[in-house]
């Protein structure tokens, strides 16, 4: 998966400032998140989602000492006043608050706003808002209790071509089904559980 990630953020282009691989926290699915983080390549980011968790706050400063310690970049999911507290490098939006990202670039210049998307209109209300990019889910078949039915690589690409931006996929994401988007116009992966076994 790295390797892909590397070869999709080197075809981006003007869009290669943005991290290549991105990892999304989960209480349940990534229990050590610190771990994986520590194991993520330079230049990475970390997606932490506390999901109102009484300790997010020490979470996120452990995860904010690793992206420190590893040169990897830490946005924090839905709490821009955590990111701003910890001095974290910015935000990940849900898709219901992608609205918030020109006035939290503007606040914050710089910040990486990433905001989530799981479809075309969707990513491209992101991206006209301010994101930096839209992270479309779900690519693949997923265990997220969240997840929808996946886009597979032909619809995603449909997709990351028609965004007006740059886009992550995220879902289901591994070694293998990272291969299949090598086409897909993306500029980087982003994924749950596919980093704790690559």
């Amino acid at each position: 998966m790295r390797r892909t990630a590397a070869l999709l953020s080197r075809r981006a282009g003007s869009w290669k400032a943005l991290p290549p691989l991105l990892f999304f926290t989960d209480p349940v699915r990534t229990p050590d998140p610190c771990g994986v983080a520590a194991a993520l390549p330079a230049g990475s980011a970390v997606v932490f989602r506390g999901f109102g968790a009484a300790d997010a706050e020490q979470t996120a400063r452990a995860l904010l000492a690793v992206a420190r310690d590893r040169r990897l970049r830490l946005l924090i999911g839905a709490d821009p006043g955590l990111a701003a507290r910890i001095g974290a490098d910015g935000v990940h939006l849900p898709e219901r608050l992608a609205r918030r990202a020109g006035p939290l670039k503007r606040a914050h210049p710089r910040w990486t706003v990433t905001a989530a998307a799981h479809s075309l209109p969707a990513a491209r209300r992101a991206i006209s808002a301010g994101a930096d990019a839209a992270v479309i889910s779900v690519a693949f078949a997923s265990n997220s209790a969240s997840a929808g039915t996946p886009l597979g690589p032909v619809r995603l690409a449909r997709l990351a071509r028609g965004a007006g931006g740059p886009v992550y996929a995220l879902g289901g994401i591994t070694n293998e089904t990272a291969r299949r988007l090598v086409d897909a116009g993306l500029v980087g992966l982003a994924a749950v559980e596919g980093l704790i076994r690559t």
